[in-house]
């Protein structure tokens, strides 16, 4: 999976100076990404209140035309941006559909997550920390994007009671539960500085999503296979 800040670098690389052939299609897309690369970086350091426009097109190397040519105000490229990681991160979740367990899929998807977000620290602060400061508009966004999650976890549930018929019935409000207390247990963590190390907590967040999503039991399986996988190595 390519991030976006890893989007815009390359967009950087590639984009010729001077005269070139490109469409003005791909000059402005080569644009949008340093732009909400830019945006998630800068918001990611400063923070959005301290972000000026003059801040981003400066590190995305655009001008000031050009950003308002794609987006209204500071908080129209950070709402876009962070829809974006959003996408990004539910296409790689879908990707895993074919696992071989529904286990096997959840635990690749934190395992995705997890990296993601430790990958790119300041992604992880803009997105997290940072986005409900941005005003209503931002909050909507993520409550729309927190919604998409929900639903993902719902066809997670789905898969698990195909595979183990003998689950009881998804509780109404556990695919919410688990994106609240995971997102908020990531911004914590961000906030204290440890946005890098988030990883560390892959083995209890996976035993809180099977055990939220299916059982203990199951949790407490998947916790003994993962420490016989371990200690084979």
């Amino acid at each position: 999976m390519s991030s976006k800040g890893e989007q815009a670098a390359e967009a950087v690389r590639t984009l010729p100076r001077g005269r070139h052939k490109l469409s003005r299609e791909d000059v402005r897309a080569s644009q949008r990404a340093r732009l909400v690369g830019a945006m998630l970086e800068q918001v990611g350091a400063r923070g959005y209140e301290a972000t000026r426009v003059s801040d981003v097109v400066a590190a995305a190397r655009v001008s000031r035309n050009a950003f308002y040519e794609q987006f209204e105000d500071r908080q129209d490229c950070l709402i876009a941006a962070c829809d974006e990681v959003a996408t990004e991160l539910l296409d790689s979740f879908y990707a895993l559909a074919d696992a071989p367990t529904w286990t096997d899929a959840v635990a690749r998807g934190l395992d995705l997550y997890l990296e993601s977000w430790a990958r790119r620290p300041g992604f992880t602060v803009a997105y997290l920390v940072e986005l409900p400061t941005a005003g209503r508009r931002a909050i909507a966004q993520r409550d729309r994007a927190y919604e998409r999650f929900e639903r993902m976890f719902e066809v997670v549930a789905a898969r698990a009671r195909v595979e183990q018929p003998g689950l009881p019935p998804l509780p109404r409000l556990a695919p919410r539960i688990l994106v609240t207390a995971i997102t908020e247990l990531l911004a914590a963590e961000a906030r204290a500085g440890r946005a890098g190390e988030l990883r560390s907590l892959r083995d209890e967040l996976l035993s809180f999503i099977v055990s939220t999503l299916a059982d203990d039991v199951t949790a407490a399986a998947l916790a003994r296979k993962s420490t016989g996988s371990a200690s084979a190595c």
